[in-house]
């Protein structure tokens, strides 16, 4: 789905529509896909960022974990 301005054609499904063509109500649901698509995008950058310091803890507890083997052996 696109849509740049009010004078703007959208495609949904293949389907092209002129937003000045649409309803109230179409250019609000436009607007609030819109407004979900980002913070989708956004939540994403969340995970991978949570990712990855979950996987640099995981390899200081591993490294901490072989110390603490070698030590008490």
């Amino acid at each position: 789905m696109k849509k740049t301005s009010r004078d703007a054609k959208l495609t949904i499904d293949g389907v092209e529509y002129a937003v000045s063509d649409l309803s109230d109500i179409a250019v609000s649901e436009v607007s609030n896909v819109k407004f979900v698509d980002e913070r989708i995008v956004q939540l994403q950058n969340e995970l991978a960022i949570s990712n990855t310091a979950r996987a640099g803890y995981l390899k200081t507890l591993k490294a901490d974990l072989a110390k603490g083997a070698k030590s008490s052996g």
